[in-house]
Order: C-alpha cells, then sequence, then structure tokens
C-alpha cells in the first residue's frame, strides 16, 4: 500500500480526494479477497470483463501450457496456432459475413482499428470518405478516434480542439434515429464512411437500452448507401444481451465488429476487429502504400488468444442456461424495485441490469459515490455510472448472490449509507 500510494495512478480517480484503494490479494468465481481475506462480491465483473468467473480452472490451465510453449512473437511476418484457430473460432460464431480478424489489444484500440479500417478502405477503392457518424450519448474508448466517436462530456472535454467532427445521430433509447440517418445520408452520403454503434445498449451512458427494429433499420439504411456499419460490441458480445453477440439478436452482420473485455474471459488483455472480406480486399495491392500500416507489439500474443479460445470452449448449454438463469433474476428482482421510492426507471437486456436512481444525473452525480461506498463496505462491488446503479455478473454468479446485490441496492434505497471515514467503514471512490 505504501508503494501504491507513492507511485500509482489509478484510473478515472481523482487522487486528491479519493480513499485508499482496496489491495485484492486473490479471487475465485463471483469473489474478490482482500488482504484480510475480506471477500466482496464482484457484480460488475471487474469492469465487464469477467464472464465465466474469476481464476476459471480451465482458462487458467491453458494459459500456463501456453506460457510454457510460446509466450510472444512479432505478428507481422509470423502466425501461431492460438492466433489462427482463435479466428477461426470467432468466425464461426460471428454474424454472416465476417471473415478477417485483427488483433490488437482492447476495446478502445479495438475500434481505432475499425474506424481506421473503414476510412482506408474508402481511399484505397479510389473514393475517399471521411465522416464518420456516432450515437448521441456513445462511449467508445479513451484513445483519440474512439474518444471523437463517443459522445463529448466530461470524459473528453480537455481534448476537445484535437477531436475530428463526426456526425451525431439521436439516441436511439429517446430520440428519432433512422430519420435523422435518412436526411445525413440524403446530405452528405457521399461522404459518409461508416456509422459506428453500440448495439442495443448504450454501456457507459447508464446502461441505455435500444430497440431492435432500430438497429435493423440503421443496417437497411447504411447498407443501401453503401456505408458501413461498426458494431462496437466491446461490452455487448460474449453473451452479456442473451445470444453471443448483440446484433445476433436483431439479425444484423455489420461490416465491422470490435470485441474485447469477455474475449478472454476476463483474464489478459486482448482486442479483436472483425471485418468483411470486401473490406479486406480493399487493402490487397501491388501498391504497398495501400497497407493497413497499423500494429502493435503484443498483437495476438499467444497466451492472451490461448485464454481467448479456453473461454470460447466454456460457451456451452450450461452456461447458456446459467445466463437464462441470472437474466430471469434480474427480470423478477427488478419488477420489485419498479415504482420503489427512489427509483426513477429500471432496464434490462439480458444478463445487464439497471436501476436508474432519482437523483440528479450525470456522471459526477453524489449517489453514484454515495451507492458504491455503501455496496463496498456491505461486500459488495457496484461502480455506478453517475445516478445509474448496475447489475452485470460474471455467469457463474448463483441467485442467492445476485439476491445479496439487490437487498443492498433496497436497504440503500431505504435510506442505508456507509460508515463515515475514519469509523471502521471503507468507502470508495
Amino acid at each position: 500500500m505504501q508503494h501504491d500510494v507513492r507511485h500509482v495512478w489509478h484510473p478515472y480517480t481523482q487522487h486528491h480526494q479519493a480513499p485508499s484503494p482496496i489491495p485484492i490479494a486473490r479471487a475465485n468465481g463471483s469473489w474478490l479477497f482482500d488482504t484480510t481475506g475480506r471477500p466482496i462480491l464482484d457484480a460488475i465483473s471487474s469492469w465487464w470483463v469477467t464472464t465465466h468467473g474469476h481464476c476459471h480452472p480451465s482458462i487458467v490451465s491453458a494459459i500456463a501450457a501456453q506460457a510454457a510453449t510460446l509466450d510472444q512473437v512479432i505478428f507481422a511476418g509470423f502466425t501461431h496456432e492460438p492466433a489462427a484457430a482463435l479466428a477461426a473460432a470467432l468466425v464461426e460464431r460471428l454474424p454472416a459475413g465476417l471473415s478477417r480478424i485483427f488483433y490488437s489489444d482492447d476495446g478502445s484500440t479495438a475500434v481505432e482499428v475499425a474506424i481506421k479500417l473503414s476510412l482506408q478502405s474508402f481511399a484505397n477503392d479510389g473514393r475517399p470518405r471521411r465522416l464518420i457518424a456516432a450515437l448521441e450519448n456513445a462511449y467508445h474508448g479513451d484513445t483519440f478516434g474512439a474518444m471523437a466517436a463517443g459522445a463529448r462530456g466530461v470524459f473528453t472535454h480537455m481534448y476537445e480542439p484535437l477531436l475530428f467532427d463526426v456526425a451525431r445521430l439521436p439516441d436511439p433509447s429517446e430520440g428519432d434515429t433512422l430519420t435523422a440517418l435518412d436526411a445525413l445520408i440524403a446530405s452528405r452520403g457521399h461522404e459518409l464512411a461508416a456509422v459506428i454503434v453500440e448495439p442495443l445498449v448504450l454501456g457507459a451512458s447508464g446502461m441505455r437500452v435500444w430497440d431492435e427494429a432500430v438497429l435493423q433499420g440503421i443496417r437497411t439504411r447504411t447498407a443501401a448507401a453503401g456505408v458501413h456499419l461498426i458494431a462496437d460490441e466491446v461490452m455487448t458480445g460474449f453473451g452479456r444481451t442473451g445470444p453471443m453477440f448483440a446484433c445476433g439478436r436483431a439479425g444484423v452482420s455489420p461490416d465491422l465488429l470490435c470485441m474485447s473485455k469477455g474475449l478472454t474471459g476476463g483474464v489478459l488483455p486482448l482486442g479483436a476487429t472483425a471485418a468483411t472480406e470486401t473490406i479486406f480486399d480493399a487493402f490487397r495491392s501491388d501498391d504497398r502504400r495501400k497497407t493497413f500500416f497499423h500494429g502493435h507489439s503484443y498483437t495476438a500474443n499467444p497466451i492472451a488468444c490461448a485464454a481467448a479460445l479456453a473461454s470460447l470452449a466454456l460457451f456451452t448449454d450450461e452456461c447458456d442456461q446459467a445466463r437464462a438463469r441470472i437474466t430471469e433474476t434480474h427480470r423478477q428482482q427488478l419488477a420489485s424495485l419498479q415504482g420503489t421510492a427512489g427509483v426513477r426507471a429500471v432496464r434490462q437486456i439480458g444478463t445487464v441490469a439497471a436501476v436508474e436512481l432519482d437523483a440528479p444525473a450525470g456522471y459526477l452525480s453524489d449517489i453514484g459515490r454515495e451507492l458504491a461506498a455503501f455496496s463496498l463496505q456491505e461486500g459488495v462491488l457496484l461502480r455506478p455510472l453517475g445516478n445509474v446503479a448496475y447489475c452485470l455478473p460474471p455467469y457463474c454468479t448463483s441467485n442467492a448472490e445476485l439476491d445479496r446485490v439487490y437487498d443492498v441496492i433496497a436497504r440503500f434505497l431505504e435510506g442505508a449509507r456507509a460508515a463515515p471515514i475514519g469509523s471502521g467503514g471503507p468507502v470508495d471512490d
């Protein structure tokens, strides 16, 4: 802890105000354990990444075996079995038409790759288009291209002068996205390279769920206009909304699809961008200047790819049943909270559940800090998005464990709060 306080810079943390971080020593299943042995129920899958549970033995074994065989090799001019096998396994599970996999490091870089692939594919074909369209209230990551595609706000305002312009379409959960897209295509279709969306749920803006028919309408319009559809499935992929990918709920096949978070089961960092063969072919040329000049030192790291293969193998009938059980438990618990004092709205899609608290909105809303502090004191990890509390658990989470999460939320709504700092109760930032 002394080294941490002196030397570590934590993400999304105001170090002038935040209490000391909780030191975690180990994890298992749905549980984290601090250095005193105190258990903490991970109700948010450690930032939406842990799918099958912490330290799953199948994934751990795959990592150990791969680390003892091949740990790392440059992926330009070389290949290896884990990367090739993973690409084939992903293509089997992806929406039809996505046949090429480009590896990167995380969700934000997977989005960067998708945007660059779209723009350069048009340029390589001699018909440059430079406009990207994105949804209001979207979040796509913290690197510059991903920030530009995301909604402007507290995450981005310091960098606003450096972000490229993006055409904004209304948030489908509250506006007429399709009419706006029709107008954009009519006026600037010749400039428009791609529309990027978080399919069916806008995550960081408060788990805003939107209609499958709108996603279908976006796909119909972009396809007719020759515009790429980029599906950012970094959060929604790997079963979170029900099927393996959220696009599958709507029967939609995008031109580009971004993956990370649950790709390795949440054990190691790995990103991937899937593309159609048409986009891939736009880079085939005798002119070397049409190469996709993009890569990362750890592109397709063999150990991460081995973890991803082991994670994919765990998507069995048993996993489907576990996700269905969590989905139903969410439904029942949210129904009991609907209309409760202090609750403005409840939302759900698959294993993602959200409770919008009746308090000032916005990421910096104090109510979120208060609930995070109280839940942590009660042994449950929640990290509300402003005034929106959400539960997005690992698939191994039991009904009893989910009941504990909702009990904490219910008691908070009834007025329970964390003990003040200095009185023995830990407080999170």
